[in-house]
């Protein structure tokens, strides 16, 4: 693991945040555990292909779960949807260098959300309805406190053990 770009990753943060105008939204994580990520992104189209414009997440988790957050958000700008959806956790973490075996769940809840994210597009969008109390808002603390409470309110992406 690079111990330079982890801490730079750390300190230094880029993309936190909701993404108010997002395309796409992914969610993972278990709010048992309290390790969750959210992943927005937002597409422009580029000759015919749609492109990830920009990429925002929040994240409950470790701080290795941040620093591999940060570095895919900035490796995804430009990428196609194909391109996206071809890059692994060790691809999107990659900056940092090899993970070690404790922390691989860290990009595996990244590659987890940009995939929920990436299908979430894919698929046709549903008519606009005003939000009603039984929808999520896009704010992830919400979703965490909500979940056990409020079954069905949001889909969570449980990764595999």
């Amino acid at each position: 693991m690079n111990e330079a770009a982890l801490q730079e990753a750390i300190a230094n943060p880029q993309n936190i945040g909701e993404m108010a105008d997002a395309d796409a939204v992914g969610t993972v994580g278990s709010p048992d555990c309290g390790d969750m990520l959210r992943l927005w992104l937002k597409f422009s189209e580029v000759d015919g292909k749609k492109i990830i414009d920009r990429a925002s997440f929040q994240s409950f988790g470790c701080q290795t779960a941040l620093a591999v957050a940060s570095m895919a958000t900035e490796l995804l700008k430009g990428k196609t949807i194909e391109q996206a959806q071809n890059l692994s956790a060790a691809e999107l973490g990659a900056p940092l260098g090899p993970l070690p075996p404790m922390k691989i769940h860290c990009g595996q809840m990244v590659e987890g959300a940009l995939r929920a994210a990436l299908n979430a597009s894919s698929q046709d969008p549903a008519p606009a309805t005003p939000p009603t109390p039984n929808q999520p808002s896009g704010n992830l603390a919400e979703s965490l406190v909500a979940a056990p409470t409020t079954a069905g309110r949001i889909k969570i992406s449980l990764l595999p053990r």
